[in-house]
């Protein structure tokens, strides 16, 4: 079964097809389809991995945050039927 990801991008509804082979996360695969760069995201994310070990809530937290301010929001996961 394919995934599906729904989310909101400057008040816009979209949708994508998301394959965990392709990608690293689902944030990775939104980003991707808007054309992001990532490259700030992912240096800062490896510091707080190694700051917060074995505190996936602080990191899944960052994520959120971080997206929410590049204008994300509703980031949803589903399957495809």
């Amino acid at each position: 079964m394919a995934f599906r990801i729904r989310y909101h991008y400057r008040k816009q509804q979209k949708e994508i097809g998301y394959a965990n082979d392709k990608h690293h996360s689902l944030y990775d695969a939104i980003a991707a389809a808007e054309g992001l760069n990532l490259a700030e995201f992912h240096r800062m994310e490896a510091q707080l991995a190694n700051i917060s070990r074995n505190d996936k809530k602080t990191l899944k937290e960052f994520r959120e945050e971080y997206f929410r301010k590049l204008g994300f929001s509703q980031v949803t996961i589903f399957r495809e039927e």
